[in-house]
Order: structure tokens, then sequence, then C-alpha cells
């Protein structure tokens, strides 16, 4: 009786593990068939937030003219530079101080003309704070100390939208001996001042009453853009959103959002789209620098990479005359004769590779790798493979 049950024990332990192992391969091979069956070259999935702008939503650029003061020596030399002692008359002027018959006298070292820029985002209020660039436009040797005086910003329409005043801090430094030896690490005629501008003049822009709202695409593309339309649809319901052109995604405001555009905003930026990409390669010539995009195809090649290798060696040869030497009674001095040898090596570098028909980037780069190619002759074989046709991308050359 113990032994039959000892055998029953044992043949359900092994139908358990039988059954364990017949489980286990069931999902590994489900976990082949997936991988099998997806495509070898998926597009990445980004939401519509990080490859659209919201028309309307954008920055604004502001600009200024004004003076820095409390530099120690280092400011504009007022014979050389007329717009600095016209701008400090006015300003002083302005401030009720009359010096228009003290023009030959004013010589200050301490004060500097400067541009002043600002970018202004969207739904500034009246009294938020912007950083602020200060540049240099005179002869000044450093801002280094400086202090902005009050200058007010103005946007593309000539209205002032924001005034900028404060400390500076220098992005450089110069120091100088006496004996005239000096350094200098950055551009010390370059400032920032951190929240150096309160917003006096808002921009008026009504979002919530907009009945369309345009998706501008980072990178235009017509199969993004449909992506983007069809999610837009799937996830609202409806057919709201149209592909206008390569780059715009126009989207109908629907009847429950009325007056809630920002909410409508926020649900369609987080929506995930599938982003496509041009086959494009970009090479800047200058630096040596290639980038190439995954979409990038090559049909059938060969490509084989020779160096002429032309040596040339100079070995003067010098002539010494025997004693005596003497040529119609006039004596021969030593002499220098040029001696080249020229030798031509056409086989220094023997190597092709083949790229088979639809090679992705990877067979690329690893073909040009087993070359022993740098960048510079990568620039020459790729420009010369599209010219013969068999690479499927765009080049464009900075």
């Amino acid at each position: 009786m113990q032994a039959f049950n000892y055998r029953k024990k044992r043949n359900d332990s092994q139908g358990d593990s039988t059954l364990a192992f017949i489980l286990l391969f069931l999902v590994f091979l489900a976990l082949f068939l997936g991988l099998k069956s997806s495509p070898a070259h998926a597009g990445t999935t980004s939401r519509i937030k990080d490859i659209v702008n919201f028309e309307g939503i954008r920055d604004n650029t502001l600009v200024g003219y004004g003076l820095v003061g409390g530099l120690n020596g280092t400011g504009d030399k007022l014979n050389n530079e007329p717009y600095t002692a016209q701008s400090l008359i006015t300003f002083l002027e302005r401030l009720g101080i009359n010096v228009k018959n003290q023009v030959q006298s004013l010589q200050p070292k301490n004060i500097a003309a400067v541009m002043v820029s600002a970018t202004l985002p969207p739904f500034s209020r009246n009294g938020s704070r912007v950083n602020v660039n200060v540049s240099a436009i005179g002869d000044a040797t450093s801002l280094l100390g400086g202090h902005l005086l009050a200058t007010p910003l103005l946007g593309a329409d000539g209205q002032v939208y924001a005034v900028a005043q404060g400390g500076l801090a220098i992005e450089g430094y110069q120091a100088q001996g006496t004996a005239g030896g000096s350094i200098t690490k950055g551009v010390p005629t370059n400032a920032f001042i951190a929240n150096g501008a309160i917003v006096e003049r808002e921009i008026d822009y009504k979002l919530n009453d907009l009945q369309t709202v345009n998706l501008a695409l980072k990178n235009p593309d017509i199969s993004t853009a449909s992506n983007i339309s069809s999610a837009v649809n799937r996830k609202m319901g409806g057919n709201i959103a149209k592909v206008t052109d390569p780059g715009t995604v126009r989207v109908t405001v629907p009847q429950q959002y009325n007056a809630a555009v920002v909410e409508l905003l926020n649900v369609i930026e987080q929506i995930p789209v599938e982003t496509d990409e041009v086959a494009k390669i970009i090479i800047d010539e200058a630096s040596g620098t290639i980038v190439m995009g995954e979409n990038v195809r090559i049909d059938t090649v060969a490509v084989a990479q020779g160096n002429l290798v032309v040596k040339i060696e100079e070995t003067p040869l010098i002539t010494v005359p025997g004693p005596f030497a003497l040529e119609e009674n006039t004596p021969i001095n030593t002499a220098v004769v040029p001696n080249s040898i020229v030798t031509v090596n056409e086989n220094a570098d023997k190597k092709m590779t083949v790229f088979k028909k639809n090679a992705d980037l990877r067979d690329l780069v690893n073909g040009m790798n087993a070359l022993g190619v740098g960048p510079r002759d990568m620039i020459s074989i790729l420009q010369t493979m599209k010219a013969a046709g068999a690479i499927q991308a765009e080049i464009t050359t900075r």
C-alpha cells in the first residue's frame, strides 16, 4: 500500500513538471513569433507636444539700447563713440540735468553703450520678470562691475513690452599687468542679468476663444502629419483633425470644448504618435562631421578605397671641384645640385566592400569601418554613391 502511494505521487509530480515545461515552451514561442512579426524599422513614438508647436503660443523677441555705468575705467571713449556721449546727455536731460554746454568736459571712462535683448515667453503677465542679455557696441574693453541703467525693450511692432535694469554678471574676465602683459578669458563685453527685465505690457492673445487650432510640425513630414491627424481623431472620437500641408494639422475645436481650448490642448499634447523621418545625410565639410538618419538605404554597390601615395624626397648633391680645377681660366666653386626622387604607390591600400541591396545604416557604417576610411574620405564616398544612384537618401551639405 505504501509503495503504491509512492508511485502515484511520483507520477503526479512528473505530470506537473511536464505541464510546466509545455507552458514555458508556449510562452517562449509566443514571444518569438511576436518579435518576428514586429517591423524591422519601427518609427519612434513621441508625444504630440514634443513634435509640434501650437500656433499662437510662441516667444517674442525684445531689443533695446541702453547705457551701462559703474565701470572701472573700461568704458567707451567718448571722443571715439559720439553716440555714447549723446545718449548720456539725453539721459541726464531726462532727469532734469542740462549738460549741453559742457559736452567737451564730459570725458567719463565708466560709461558704455550696450544693446539689450530678451525673450518674452507666451502669456507673460504684467510684473513678471524675464532674463536679459547685454552686449557692448562701442570700444569698451569690459563690462565687469557695471550696472545697466533703465532700458526700455521694444517688440517687433515698436511698442515697449519690458524695462530692463540691474547689475551685470560677466561671462569672462580680463586682467592686465603694468608691463603690458594681459590675459583674457571668455568675452568680458557680454553680460547677463537674471530676471533683469520687468514686463510692462501683455500680448493680448485669447486662446480659449479660438474655433480652430493649428499644430505646426517642428520637422514637416507628410507621414508624421497624417499620423497626428489619425491619432487625434481616434482620441477625440470624431473627424476634427485634418492635414492641410506637411507642416500643419488643423484641429477644429469640438463643441464640448468651446471656451475651453486649453483643456483640449492638454488632452491633445499627451497623445503618443509614431513619427517618421526623411532619409537624409547631413555633411559639414568644414568640421568633417557626418550625420545619417536611420532610414538611409543602399542599393547593391561595390566600394573601393585606394590611396594614391606620391612621395617626393629632396636629396641635393654638393659637388666639390678638384684642386686647381679651372674652366677657361675661371675657378670652379663648390655648387649644390638639386636631386629629387619621386615615387608613386598606387597599391597602398587595396580594399573593397560590397553593400547588398536595401542595406541599412548599420550595414553602411560597418562597411565603411571595414574599409578603414576616415570622415573626410567617407564624405567623398557618400557623394560618389549618391551620384551613382546607389544611395537612397537626400544629402545636404552645410
